[in-house]
């Protein structure tokens, strides 16, 4: 669940974070009347990414037991590349964002409303169809029979709407960059047993071979069914008995891009602090309204 949560998390605030400088600054350039197309945008992508999601859910359901493996570990391969390039991307660009949001939204203001719709459905609509991909791939990986994954999820991404919006307000300040960070850094290791049990997923499904060779098989000592077998499961993806492919593509993945995503770097040390929508600036009196 504390996986899911995370994903929910930090998936979340970086399209809340995107709204909010969005709203923000046509509000600051009393241009409060482009705010409803910037919902309208915003409204578009979230539908899209649920409807996304569904569609994986139920449309699997209807496959066969061997193109369902095939399909859960094509699309948990496919989760990982594209949170793995999303992490190193706001590593590296996290401090640039307002200022590029800022001049994609000039442009669309001179456009006209078609092309505000655009500007905010294409800024929230990439974080929405990751998200739901990786949330996909991820409860799938971490499935107990329970509802618990998508609570996780959901409790993340509520988390995610409050502190968007109390940066939006001004009534909280933390250093994004370090956060950023931190939570890059625990979402590889997520990344690492999602893409292990999407290649146990095409194992199963016979396109690749070794479904029988164990690396290990710990079951005895660590039961998947007990209390912390569960808790392993749920935020690491841990298998207590995995194949060996399972086990050198867990580590082949997990140990160089955790290396590198935390070597240091000008970004990560801080020069690039990242400040709340108005921080660098006159502040709205009110919160705007659509």
């Amino acid at each position: 669940m504390f996986s899911n949560y995370l994903i929910g998390l930090r998936e979340g605030l970086e399209a809340s974070l995107v709204v909010c400088i969005l709203i923000a600054y046509l509000v600051k350039t009393d241009r409060r009347d482009a705010l409803r197309p910037i919902w309208i945008g915003i409204g578009v992508a979230v539908a899209l990414a649920l409807g996304f999601g569904c569609a994986l859910e139920f449309g699997s359901q209807e496959l066969t037991f061997e193109a369902q493996e095939a399909l859960g570990g094509s699309l948990s391969v496919l989760a990982v590349v594209l949170v793995t390039w999303m992490v190193f991307w706001m590593r590296r660009t996290a401090r640039h964002l307002k200022s590029e949001l800022h001049g994609k939204l000039d442009a669309a203001l001179a456009m006209g409303t078609g092309a505000l719709v655009a500007t905010a459905f294409l800024a929230v609509g990439r974080e929405g169809l990751e998200t739901a991909l990786f949330v996909w791939a991820s409860v799938h990986a971490a499935s107990d029979g329970t509802p618990r994954p998508l609570i996780g999820v959901a409790l993340g991404i509520a988390t995610a709407v409050f502190l968007g919006w109390l940066f939006y307000r001004g009534a909280l300040r933390i250093n994004l960059a370090k956060f950023f960070t931190w939570t890059g850094g625990m979402l590889v290791v997520v990344a690492a047993g999602v893409l292990a049990y999407g290649f146990h997923d095409l194992q199963e499904a016979d396109w690749l071979p070794g479904l029988n060779d164990r690396a290990f098989d710990i079951s005895d000592t660590i039961p998947p069914d007990s209390w912390y077998g569960t808790l392993l499961k749920g935020v690491f993806n841990f298998q207590p008995d995995p194949t060996v492919l399972q086990v050198t593509v867990w580590l082949l993945y997990l140990i160089p891009t955790l290396a590198l995503f935390l070597a240091p770097v000008g970004f990560a040390s801080g020069k690039g602090k990242v400040k709340a929508p108005d921080e660098q600036g006159s502040r709205p009196s009110k919160a705007p309204q659509a």
